[in-house]
């Protein structure tokens, strides 16, 4: 017997989505009646709430001259770089923080744990989060923060510059004012750490530098998520986050917080590749990361001092993009250890900090093995 009462309607606003459920037709009115109401003028309505934390980058940097691009310093604060680009009073309420104000390549991890801290306090106070940073780092710093913080659907948003504000087509300016858009458009809620630079909207955990000049700098293969354009936010894809991202819950705030992260190096694989290199790296540090040749391959001596250590060992990648398999890897023996580790996508940087969260929380062998093998490395 037909059931008049029930119909089959889309739980995706693109009529096109081919997801549907089935619910009762008397929601329809209901919806139909919450879509009037929510167009209608509220008097009591509030703009969203945008926090800006300011770690400086060549975003607050200035040149001796106007065609400088290189050998300028850090100067400005997140007021001054407010101050130059258009007045968003209509697009949100912002509160700004100084945290401090240093190039990226001077981001340790006092730094580190002090942007982690400052994410942490805001998520309750506000609609999205801004983090102004230098490009050289900033893929580091929003992968820690994709890895250690779990803040919902809250947008948190890392934007940088190529150019300093004193260039004459400074790029710091409208990337901030491009940021800020983001971060408060409902969009942009459910996309977890966000990257705004040049236009392009990417995802924090995949985003990788690629260009040391060029302003069209960060170019991914994975995480390209959408672009800003004449004021209006453009995604490609329905919110999603990384999948496979573990997090890791540092407890800073506990009595006994993780202080520092353990030590990771990163050797760079060449021709000719001493392999007494392993052997010093494993002797001064808790973890090590083999920037390899092609997909993952050493010269087989090199394959030996690995498997001889007592660390775990992540074998990444030199190359931009591509991934190293697991087949890729040395095998073990009856007298070597099963210490090497696939790093999957994940290029050197991001396997360091990677690996560090996981000594860190004193992950053993298979469990650092299982958070590889989440972005299919392992």
């Amino acid at each position: 017997m037909v059931n008049n009462r029930l119909e089959i309607t889309t739980i995706c606003p693109d009529a096109e989505n081919s997801l549907f459920t089935i619910e009762s037709s008397e929601l329809e009115a209901q919806r139909a009646a919450a879509v009037a109401a929510a167009s209608e003028p509220d008097q009591h309505r509030t703009l969203p709430r945008i926090k800006i934390l300011g770690t400086g980058g060549t975003i607050a940097s200035k040149g001796a001259s106007s065609s400088q691009t290189a050998g300028y310093h850090v100067d400005l604060t997140i007021q001054e770089l407010l101050e130059s680009i258009p007045d968003i009073s209509s697009v949100c309420e912002i509160e700004y923080e100084q945290l401090c104000n240093v190039d990226s390549k001077d981001i340790n991890e006092e730094i580190l744990f002090k942007i982690y801290r400052a994410v942490s306090d805001s998520l309750q106070s506000f609609d999205g989060i801004v983090i102004t940073h230098g490009t050289d780092t900033m893929a580091e710093t929003a992968f820690f923060i994709e890895n250690t913080i779990d803040f919902g659907e809250l947008p948190v948003v890392f934007v940088g510059s190529m150019r300093p504000s004193t260039s004459v087509s400074a790029d710091g300016p409208m990337n901030l004012y491009q940021a800020i858009c983001i971060a408060s458009d409902s969009k942009s809620r459910g996309r977890g750490v966000l990257v705004s630079l040049n236009d392009q909207i990417s995802s924090g955990y995949y985003i990788t530098k690629t260009n040391a000049n060029s302003l069209e700098s960060f170019n991914v293969r994975q995480g390209y998520l959408g672009n800003f354009f004449n004021n209006e936010v453009h995604y490609y894809y329905p919110p999603s986050k990384p999948l496979g991202c573990h997090k890791f819950k540092l407890r800073l705030e506990d009595s006994s917080p993780i202080s520092k992260l353990p030590k990771v190096c990163i050797l760079y694989a060449h021709q000719a590749m001493d392999s007494e290199m392993i052997d010093i790296a494993a002797g001064r540090y808790q973890g090590m990361v083999v920037a390899a040749l092609g997909a993952g391959t050493l010269p087989e001596t090199v394959n030996e001092r690995c498997l001889a250590q007592d660390i775990p060992i992540v074998f990444s990648k030199r190359a931009m993009d591509g991934m190293v398999p697991n087949a890729n890897l040395p095998k073990a023996t009856e007298k070597s250890n099963c210490n090497i580790i696939a790093s999957g996508y994940l290029n050197p940087e991001k396997s360091r900090m990677l690996l560090q969260l996981c000594l860190a929380k004193k992950y053993t062998m298979e469990e650092t093995r299982h958070v590889f093998r989440g972005v299919y490395g392992g």
